[in-house]
């Protein structure tokens, strides 16, 4: 059994004001595994130590980054080892293939917001006076000659802060360079049209463009050039990907998104 110093010992109560966590919850965590069984008092009271509350603090930040119960337990045999570098690895696997689902699901809710907007604009457009027609929007799909929605879903991935100096310069190799550049080529085949920004380019982009695969490079391209902007925008105009860069990247954003001119 473990030894617990008197500068160590925490009651339940205790460790759930200072860890945030509910005291239902405590023992809930320690009947599936992820908090080890506690020591008991002499009076069968549970007691806890100084590594719980830095194991909760864990628990919470993998939590917070979306981590399922099941993760999250993954991820304690990797903390239990003591050393930060297999910690580090897991969850770094686990936070790109959550941010690849979450570019997924908002590709998904700002096209389904655009379709809404555009139906919302239909139905106001034709009200028959007796049943639903063919032009009304209640039954079927139609497209009415009707203004733009007044509102805007926008996919941003932001550049660096503005007092933050990041170079003008790709940080992948020779090589990740020319298969990321051939990525954006294949995504941006569904470009029908150039509009100057004041700082960059608007892609307005066809029916068949892949919204998630833009978002998903756009972020993947911040990462790396960090200069770059990018928002991903759908609105009555249609879908277009803007780019911005500071004055002195524009030689590079034309490089690889092309000019307006």
């Amino acid at each position: 059994m473990a030894v617990v110093t008197t500068s160590e010992r925490y009651r339940i109560a205790e460790v759930a004001e200072r860890s945030g966590f509910s005291a239902p919850t405590l023992r809930y965590y320690e009947e599936i595994g992820l908090l080890p069984p506690p020591v008991r008092g002499d009076n069968g009271y549970r007691i806890y130590d100084a590594a719980t509350l830095d194991r909760l603090r864990f628990i919470a930040r993998a939590k917070q980054l979306g981590c399922s119960l099941e993760e999250i337990a993954e991820l304690t045999r990797s903390w239990e080892t003591g050393l930060c570098a297999p910690v580090q690895s897991r969850l770094q696997a686990l936070v790109d293939a959550k941010i690849d689902d979450t570019l997924d699901r908002i590709a998904g809710l700002t096209t389904l917001t655009a379709d809404l907007q555009r139906v919302a604009a239909t139905l106001a457009s034709h009200t028959p006076d007796g049943p639903c027609d063919d032009r009304c929007g209640c039954t079927s799909d139609v497209a009415a000659d009707v203004s733009p929605p007044s509102t805007a879903v926008r996919l941003v991935v932001k550049p660096a802060a503005a007092n933050e100096e990041v170079p003008i310069a790709c940080t992948l190799g020779a090589g990740d360079m020319a298969g990321r550049l051939d990525d954006w080529r294949a995504a941006l085949r569904d470009v029908v049209a150039r509009s100057p920004l004041p700082d960059g380019v608007r892609l307005e982009l066809g029916p068949t463009a892949d919204v998630t695969e833009l978002a998903r490079l756009a972020a993947a391209e911040q990462d790396c050039c960090r200069f770059f902007g990018f928002a991903v925008v759908i609105d009555g105009r249609g879908t277009a990907l803007e780019v911005h860069a500071p004055p002195d990247g524009q030689d590079v954003l034309t490089a690889v998104f092309g000019s307006a001119a």
